[in-house]
């Protein structure tokens, strides 16, 4: 039987002294819930999802996740070792430039190859005998807001973009890769710039077996219109007569995961400011780079207004300024929302602060703590 999805602050405190401060809480009642949407996603329209390690990689949770998804996509040789060994089930390796030794590894591993040039597929094609073989193509639109995270920015390295080159490669593939969605949760948007890919290169997917329509659509979102989702994957891919696949990353742990962190210290400039034991940049890196600010939840509309920041030298390490319901002490723990995509894979040992622990709840509302490190991880991460 399932746990009930408590409120995380129920959690934190029935677990106030479990567990040392900061860590990351990976709840499984709230993943799940994702999980049965990406299944369902697959049962109305037929497409696949494989889960982007990129984003995501904490295979503790993986025993849960592979019961509804088809298996992981790579940025690198680690993360389709990784796929391989703790996921199992479709392996699709991709990297922006394999060397010679990734493709020695990766024929072994991977169920598909996907190249991002026609000068790579060429040159290792080859070793790769029987393997089913992709390539990124970059349509020249995406849905991105950011020029850092922009696959279709000027000059963009990511996918073939000449069509010349683009026709000479297709005797050599089964498949192609089209990532340009980014954070994109309006089906309009998805639907414009799936129209586009149609209308652009139509001509090719016809050729083709499978297409992956990439990452960063937000369809487990509350509220997403996933009927009118479905029914659009399932028409391209009766259109084109293709296997369509997904690489859901932060849509497949949305809301699912926490960082724990405790109030070290308040101190006065003009406002309160609470300086608790996790840090941005080495904790939740993507706010820095991003210029946003961490979701606090239980910070909504109280009357204490606090700047909540980390403890490390750099004076921009701040997670934000929010309106809390109680004053908040020495002490007090501050979970913080949306802590699972884009954490952990990028954490660090900036300044040496600690790094946290990983906390798993069961379904069975069961908490297990199933990483610790220490200063030997430090000490080791050097030379």
């Amino acid at each position: 039987m399932n746990a009930e999805e408590k409120p995380i602050e129920d959690i934190v405190r029935e677990n106030a002294h479990a567990f040392q401060t900061p860590y990351y809480l990976i709840d499984e009642t709230r993943l799940l819930k994702n999980l049965k949407r990406i299944a369902l996603v697959r049962e109305r329209s037929g497409a696949k999802s494989v889960l982007a390690l990129k984003c995501f990689s904490t295979w503790s949770v993986f025993g849960l996740m592979r019961r509804y998804m088809d298996g992981t996509t790579s940025s690198s040789l680690y993360e389709a070792r990784l796929g391989h060994e703790k996921f199992g089930k479709e392996v699709h390796a991709y990297c922006v430039a394999f060397s010679p030794e990734d493709i020695e590894a990766v024929r072994s591993i991977a169920t598909k190859v996907i190249f991002n040039s026609t000068s790579q597929l060429k040159r290792y094609r080859s070793r790769l005998k029987g393997l089913p073989l992709g390539l990124r193509i970059n349509p020249g639109v995406s849905h991105s807001h950011f020029d850092l995270a922009d696959p279709a920015r000027r000059y963009s390295r990511l996918g073939v973009s000449r069509r010349s080159d683009l026709e000479e490669a297709l005797p050599l593939i089964s498949g192609a890769m089209f990532h340009c969605q980014c954070e994109n949760d309006r089906l309009e948007s998805f639907c414009r710039i799936l129209d586009h890919i149609g209308e652009k290169f139509g001509s090719v997917l016809r050729r083709l077996e499978w297409v992956s329509l990439g990452g960063g659509i937000y369809f487990t979102q509350d509220g997403y219109p996933l009927d009118g989702f479905c029914r659009r994957l399932a028409e391209f891919s009766k259109e084109f007569r293709v296997q369509v696949y997904l690489e859901p990353g932060e849509t497949a742990i949305t809301r699912s995961g926490f960082l724990v962190t405790k109030v070290l210290d308040i101190v006065h400039n003009e406002r309160d400011i609470a300086i608790v034991d996790a840090a941005v940049e080495p904790h939740m890196l993507d706010l820095l780079i991003y210029r946003t600010d961490a979701k606090i939840d239980i910070a909504q509309k109280g009357k204490y207004t606090y700047t909540v920041a980390g403890r490390t030298c750099l004076a921009g390490d701040v997670f934000g300024t929010y309106r809390f319901p109680e004053k908040l002490r020495v002490g007090s723990l501050i979970p913080v929302a949306d802590a699972s995509g884009y954490t952990m894979v990028k954490k660090n040992w900036f300044n040496g602060v600690q790094m946290p622990s990983i906390v798993v709840r069961r379904l069975n509302g069961r908490l297990e703590l199933v990483k610790r490190f220490q200063y030997k991880d430090y000490l080791t991460n050097l030379s």
